[in-house]
C-alpha cells in the first residue's frame, strides 16, 4: 500500500482541505496520513470563514509522527499554510526530509472570499516552498500572484505565468483555469520546456469547492504510485472532473465535487 501525507487545513464542512485529500486518497488507493497546520470554520448566516492557525511546535511534532515516525512515505502535498511562519517551518522540515515527490498547492483564498487569506504568504511560499516542489498547482488567482503578471486573458498569458514560475524552482507547474474563458476550461502542464494543454467544455455547476484541493491530492496520489507528472496531470483532471459534474450543494453558500464519482461513473 502506496501512502500519502497531506499537510494542510482542516475544512469542518467536509468539502476542501485535508478532508478532500483524505477522501481523494482513498479514492486512489493511498493511505493518507494528515498534518493539520490550521481550523476552518464558517458561519451559518453568509459562510464567512474563520481562520485559526494550529501552534508551530504542534505542526513539528506531527510532522515528527511522520518522518521518521512512519516507514516510506511516498508523496507530500502541501495545502493551506496560513502564516508566514508556518509557511517557514513546513519548508524547513520538508527540507530535512526531501520525500521523493512533493506537490505544492499554494492555497491563497476559500472558496466563497476573494481576498487572499494573507497576502504576505506569496514570498513565502516563493521562497521557502517553490524551489523543493516536483509540481505545483495554482489556481489562475494563486498564479497570477506568484508570477507578478498583472491578468490572464489569454493562454499566451498562462504559459507565460507558468514560465516564470518554474523559474523559480519547481519542476512542473500546473495552472487550472476554469473562469477567465467563457463557456471553456484550460488545464495547462509546463515542464521548462514544453506546455501540454487540456482544453474541454467547462462543467455547468455552481458547487466547486474542493476541486483544487481535490486535483493536488489525486496527483499527490498517483505519483505515490509511481505515475509519470504527465498521467498523474491527465488522472487528477478526469478525477475532478468527474467530481464536478456529479457535485452537489450542502446549502445555498456552497457544494462540494462528488469524490467518488471517478470510479463510480468512470473517466
Amino acid at each position: 500500500m502506496k501512502k500519502g501525507l497531506t499537510i494542510a487545513g482542516s475544512d469542518c464542512s467536509g468539502g476542501a482541505g485535508i478532508q478532500a485529500d483524505l477522501k481523494t486518497f482513498q479514492e486512489r488507493d493511498v493511505y493518507g496520513m494528515s498534518i493539520l497546520t490550521c481550523l476552518v470554520a464558517m458561519t451559518p448566516e453568509d459562510w464567512t470563514h474563520i481562520v485559526r492557525p494550529v501552534e508551530l511546535e504542534m505542526i513539528r511534532h506531527q510532522f515528527r509522527t511522520a518522518f521518521p515516525g512512519v516507514n516510506g512515505i511516498d508523496a507530500v502535498k502541501t495545502g493551506m499554510l496560513p502564516t508566514v511562519e508556518i509557511i517557514e517551518t513546513v519548508g524547513e522540515l520538508l527540507a530535512e526530509v526531501r520525500p521523493a515527490h512533493l506537490v505544492i498547492d499554494p492555497v491563497m483564498v476559500c472558496k466563497g472570499t476573494k481576498e487572499p487569506l494573507f497576502p504576505e504568504n506569496t514570498k513565502a511560499m516563493i521562497r521557502s516552498l517553490l524551489p523543493l516542489a516536483e509540481v505545483v498547482t495554482p489556481n489562475t488567482f494563486e498564479a497570477i500572484q506568484l508570477s507578478g503578471l498583472p491578468d490572464f486573458q489569454s493562454e499566451d498569458d498562462l504559459l507565460e505565468a507558468a514560465k516564470r514560475i518554474c523559474a523559480l524552482g519547481p519542476k512542473y507547474t500546473v495552472i487550472k483555469a476554469a473562469r477567465i474563458f467563457d463557456g471553456k476550461s484550460v488545464d495547462l502542464l509546463y515542464d521548462g520546456r514544453e506546455p501540454f494543454w487540456i482544453r474541454e467544455e467547462k462543467v455547468a455547476t455552481a458547487w466547486t469547492h474542493g476541486a483544487g484541493c481535490s486535483f493536488s491530492a489525486c496527483l499527490t496520489a498517483e505519483l505515490a504510485k509511481g505515475a509519470p507528472v504527465r498521467e498523474a496531470f491527465l488522472t487528477a483532471h478526469a478525477f475532478v472532473r468527474q467530481g464536478l459534474i456529479h457535485s452537489f450543494p450542502l446549502n445555498d453558500h456552497v457544494g462540494p465535487i462528488y469524490h467518488k464519482a471517478y470510479a463510480k461513473y468512470g473517466a
